[in-house]
């Protein structure tokens, strides 16, 4: 009996102290996930070039092959592309390069 109740208080005395830590550690997380979430993005850039059903296929790989960049929804028939990034790690000029240097000059959309 004594050993359980040793193992009780032991495993209450770990979770009081999980509880104050993660209080204390609760401000620095927000505010981290603030700034990671102010950094996150999303930009529609006009693409040129764009003739035929594979040309989508080579945008997209292009623009999600650059670091940073979260996902690329491309519209053929609007010759678009909506890009969800983090501004931390690309640039909408880093993201239009790459869908330029696939042959597909591309522009942010104001």
């Amino acid at each position: 009996m004594k050993r359980s109740l040793i193992i009780g208080i032991s495993l209450l005395t770990l979770g009081a102290a999980g509880i104050l830590l993660g209080i204390a550690v609760s401000p620095l997380a927000a505010q981290s996930l603030a700034a990671q979430v102010a950094a996150i993005q999303t930009k529609t850039f006009t693409i040129e070039n764009m003739t035929c059903a594979l040309c989508p296929v080579t945008v997209k790989s292009a623009i999600e092959g650059v670091n940073g960049v979260q996902s690329a929804t491309i519209d053929f028939d609007a010759k678009t592309a909506t890009v969800v990034f983090n501004s931390a790690a690309t640039t909408p000029e880093g993201i239009a390069a790459a869908s330029t240097d696939a042959g597909y000059p591309a522009t942010v959309q104001n």
